[in-house]
């Protein structure tokens, strides 16, 4: 269990411990297994342990992840989590300065990266899901006329939509309902533009 419910971003310090490829995917990976060894990841990123070992030290260090409980009766292995429920970076908290405006930058073109790529790696093996897995995927984009406090409103409504079926989906597999149940990304942009 995390110890923290979200955490907040705001120094460039963590900012860049995340926004390294490696830890980003270690990270993602802690958040979805919710507690994972070295030897684990090292498995699904393809790399070796000792490095493996040495980012999630990293992300510990800037209070990202956190030692688990271990979850077998191994003492040898150090299980890991992330340290909160959910983190969230703003760009008002790197306006301020122009080498934290490019960290922030550098850091949200990492993420949106990775996030592409997760979406090409489905689009790839799409054919290998079953029907009403491809049928429900979303691929959408609308083009709205908005306020900046329309665009506000909207994200606010869309986190506590997310939130509301994540913790339903969880409080259901907690009981026990796991057929069919497989993880979900969601990357949802709302952004201002001109033409």
């Amino acid at each position: 269990m995390a110890s923290e419910k979200d955490r907040r971003i705001t120094d460039t310090g963590t900012l860049k411990a995340l926004a390294h490829p490696l830890r980003m995917k270690l990270y993602r990976l802690l958040f979805v297994s919710e507690a994972a060894t070295a030897s684990q990841l090292a498995e699904q990123v393809d790399e070796a342990v000792s490095l493996v070992s040495y980012h999630l030290r990293k992300l510990a260090e800037h209070g990202l992840v956190e030692e688990a409980e271990p979850r077998s009766a191994d003492a040898r292995e150090r299980w890991w989590q992330p340290s909160s429920d959910g983190i969230s970076i703003r760009d008002e908290d790197f306006r301020d300065a122009p080498e934290k405006a490019a960290a922030h930058l550098a850091a949200s073109r990492l993420f949106l990266d990775q996030r592409a790529e997760l979406y090409r790696r489905y689009l790839d093996e799409r054919a290998h899901w079953e029907p009403e897995w491809n049928e429900a995927a979303l691929d959408a984009e609308s083009l709205l006329r908005l306020t900046a406090g329309e665009l506000a409103d909207l994200k606010k409504d869309l986190i506590a939509l997310l939130k509301r079926y994540d913790e339903q989906g969880r409080a259901r597999e907690a009981a026990g309902d796991t057929a069919g149940r497989e993880h979900v990304a969601l990357h949802v942009y709302g952004f201002p533009f001109r033409v």
